[in-house]
């Protein structure tokens, strides 16, 4: 078979798989997204070319050729497949016999005079005393599935030409074997079949119906500019519901008796698959199996109306029951008898494309590079375009298709990278967030250090001198108070630059790998807490462990744990959770006090910001407790309720330290 009878416009492939799922021979590939039709397996049924809405798909254009044909042969005869009344249905016979004609074309035959021949040849065969089963060979999509896919049933083909065929050797008896015959219907397969050098010479081109459309238009010959004309002989009797399913039986009397069961007759290429399936196996119990690969000839490929199927069938069968009215009967019968000794025979070749089936680890392999790793992960939902996802895994086997074809596959890909996304997302915004902070604490940082250097050692001298007063003032002196406030207020002074000085040092981690259980034990003894004030240390796992500063995450507990005395007024519990995994380990102080407010959450890492009162803090406590905790590599993250409506008031800081590879 040549190469390509049907080919894909790559540009115009939207990878849907439509053309995957009606490919009776599952001869497309998909390579890199693209579907490709693979010449050797291609039966040219034509299926991928109606369902295709992107008309991605085509077929070689035969005007060229036939245009040479009507050019420089002597005689060219128009063979017309008896399906036209379903796509000139406006146009009636008359007028199109007319329109072509105009063409150029001598003669205008009808292809349905040689289905009567074929269907007489079919009962003479049957009628015949023999064992032997066969599978009709009308449609040459049929025939070329048996010769690819189911060799060992070439013997069973029916040894008979099509139509098609029988029509053009009938003609050239009746008109000269010089004359060139072009056949036009609604077939693209018949343009292989044409081409089959076991059939060389019998049609010398093939036309479908809407190649005829496009001469019809490139010509500008119309309906109105052409007068009717009737069809040369030889004229078709019943061979006229050929198109229509079982009407190659009608045609040759052998009614399909559902009760003998020695004729089965099927349309569409699922149920051509299943049958020949079942005839192979010997199940079907049938002498004869009819079966067209369209549902009908009047559904394919080279039609261009969008008549609804029985709509269709009912036109052709107006045609057939219009024709036999006029039809001399006579001399139908009598043409019929002198074609009895016409050549109608032929062979087939053996094309063989199937493939070894791969192993069931192989299959299993292929599945779980899918996601499917028991059987309840097959969901067999036929989007990839193959019936079932071991189908579909056969096919990437034999390199016919691909992973990504697999729909639910390819969304859990999907929802894992989306997941994907949103984490680095969250790890982005943590990260601009830490880093604005940062940005601010460095700022704040090199301010805190150069007014610190400068305020401190007058702030000394304040202090030394202010007590030197206090110190010789008589105790019944009215300054003595003033001197006392100056002390307290220089001494408030002295807190907040030393704080400042502790959050511009740029300390290095000194780390070392640490049991945050024995170091949170040991820090909370040397931080005094009121009376009525109670901390529980929690341990949830074996080894909260850490590679940390002891002494700075020493001073973060110190100041969350102050904060959280603050923050109950000295009453209430405290808890220290401690848990830890390989990765590292977390530190949870959680209190029962008022909370914070939602709108104060996102400020209290900010230098400066305090929600306590004049005087009891410097708000540098959290904002050196964030640096520490950053500079190690780690987290720290609040939740609070400050609403008593919503549950228990109280606040949480979780700090979440690593462990050093």
């Amino acid at each position: 078979m040549p190469s390509g009878y049907v080919t894909t416009i790559r540009e115009r492939c939207r990878m849907c798989y439509t053309c995957i799922r009606e490919c009776p021979a599952k001869a497309i590939r998909v390579k890199d997204g693209q579907a490709e039709v693979i010449p050797d397996r291609c039966i040219c049924c034509g299926n991928c070319l109606r369902v295709c809405s992107q008309q991605a798909k085509q077929y070689p254009d035969s005007v060229g050729e036939v245009e040479r044909l009507l050019a420089e042969s002597d005689r060219v005869i128009a063979c017309l497949a008896p399906s036209f009344p379903a796509e000139f249905h406006e146009i009636g016979e008359g007028l199109l016999v007319g329109m072509v004609r105009k063409l150029g074309f001598d003669l205008v035959c009808e292809v349905s005079f040689g289905a009567d021949l074929v269907a007489r040849r079919y009962r003479h065969l049957l009628e015949a005393e023999s064992p032997q089963r066969y599978i009709a060979t009308s449609c040459p999509a049929v025939v070329a599935y048996i010769e690819r896919f189911y060799p060992h049933l070439v013997p069973s083909l029916l040894p008979v030409v099509s139509p098609m065929v029988a029509t053009a050797r009938a003609v050239r008896r009746l008109y000269g074997e010089d004359v060139a015959v072009v056949f036009i219907g609604p077939c693209v397969g018949k343009k292989m079949e044409a081409d089959s050098s076991l059939l060389a010479g019998d049609v010398d081109a093939v036309l479908t119906f809407g190649e005829l459309h496009r001469m019809f238009r490139s010509r500008g010959i119309e309906a109105e500019s052409v007068r009717e004309s009737d069809f040369d002989p030889p004229h078709g009797g019943l061979g006229g519901l050929l198109p229509i399913g079982r009407g190659m039986l009608q045609a040759a009397d052998l009614p399909e008796d559902l009760k003998s069961g020695n004729i089965v007759a099927v349309e569409g290429h699922s149920h051509v698959r299943e049958a020949v399936k079942e005839f192979s196996a010997g199940d079907l119990g049938a002498r004869l199996l009819e079966a067209l690969c369209c549902e009908g000839c009047i559904m394919g490929a080279g039609i261009e109306n969008h008549l609804p199927l029985f709509n269709r069938r009912r036109r052709v069968r107006e045609y057939v029951c219009r024709r036999e009215k006029h039809t001399d009967r006579d001399a139908w019968q009598s043409l019929v008898e002198q074609m009895d000794d016409l050549d109608l025979s032929r062979t087939f070749t053996v094309e063989d494309q199937r493939t070894p089936a791969p192993a069931a680890e192989q299959i299993r392999d292929i599945l779980a590079g899918m996601g499917k790793y028991r059987l309840e992960d097959e969901l067999n939902c036929g989007a990839c375009g193959y019936d079932t996802c071991r189908e579909h895994a056969v096919a990437i086997h034999q390199g016919l298709a691909e992973n990504a074809m697999c729909l639910p596959h390819m969304i859990e890909k999907l929802r894992r990278a989306l997941e994907q996304v949103e984490q680095s997302n969250q790890r982005l915004a943590s990260a601009q967030e830490a880093l604005a902070q940062s940005e601010k604490l460095a700022s704040v940082g090199q301010l805190a250090a150069g007014v610190a250097h400068e305020v401190n050692n007058p702030l000394g001298a304040v202090l030394m001198y202010s007590h030197l007063m206090r110190d010789e003032c008589p105790q019944d002196s009215p300054l003595l108070a003033d001197i006392e406030l100056i002390i307290e207020q220089a001494g408030r002074c002295k807190k907040i630059v030393a704080g400042l000085l502790d959050f511009a040092r740029q300390n290095k981690v000194a780390r070392e790998p640490t049991n945050l259980h024995e170091l949170v034990q040991r820090a909370v003894r040397a931080i005094p807490v009121p009376a009525e004030t109670r901390i529980e240390i929690r341990q949830l796992s074996d080894s909260p462990a850490a590679d940390v500063d002891q002494d700075q995450i020493v001073q973060v507990l110190n100041n969350l744990v102050g904060n959280a005395v603050d923050a109950m007024q000295g009453r209430g519990t405290i808890r220290i959770d401690l848990n830890g995994n390989e990765k590292g380990a977390t530190l949870q102080v959680r209190d029962t006090g008022d909370g914070i407010p939602e709108e104060n959450l996102k400020k209290i890492f900010e230098p400066f910001f305090t929600t306590k009162r004049l005087g009891e803090g410097t708000g540098l406590g959290l904002a050196v407790t964030y640096g520490i905790v950053k500079m190690h590599g780690g987290d720290i993250r609040v939740e609070s309720n400050a609403d008593p409506a919503q549950g228990p008031t109280g606040t949480t800081f979780t700090v979440t330290l690593p462990r050093l590879r």
